[in-house]
């Protein structure tokens, strides 16, 4: 089984090399701070869209937008849905590692988990903004750097 993943990583690898659009998109997403090749070959091959797409629409096309659960005088939890839950789950372990490793992200999660926010709130955050920022950097067609102190 094992080799049939490698195999396969191998082929999406080289199809990405071999187009020159491709492979720089590539680039710049695994330029992001907690972002790596798998996932980065997941957005490149699930959301080619990102990178024409406003704040927005990019969170929304990944399925990280807050949908409010509202009527009248009731008012519920919100909860993230729709999108695209492979980008949604591909997502996940990088957020953990920007978290961590990604000083602006890792700033923003500290911030939210000091607010009261349960982590998984906090983590669903910290996606969200690795999505935007991968679809602006994509939008500039520039490589990340990280935010100087």
């Amino acid at each position: 089984m094992a080799r049939h993943i490698d195999a396969l990583d191998a082929e999406i690898a080289g199809l990405i090399t071999a187009d020159e659009k491709l492979a720089r998109r590539h680039d710049i997403l695994t330029s992001i701070a907690g972002l790596g090749t798998l996932t980065a070959n997941q957005i490149i091959a699930t959301m080619p869209e990102l990178g024409s797409l406003d704040n927005k629409q990019a969170a929304s096309l990944a399925g990280l937008a807050p949908v409010a659960r509202q009527s009248g005088q009731w008012k519920g939890k919100s909860l993230i849905r729709g999108g695209r839950a492979n980008v949604r789950q591909a997502l996940y372990m990088p957020a953990l590692v920007a978290a961590r490793f990604n000083p602006h992200l890792k700033a923003k999660y500290q911030q939210l988990l000091g607010a009261g926010k349960p982590a998984k709130i906090a983590i669903t955050a910290v996606m969200r903004k690795l999505v935007v920022t991968a679809n602006a950097q994509l939008k500039a067609d520039r490589l990340w750097t990280p935010a100087r102190a």
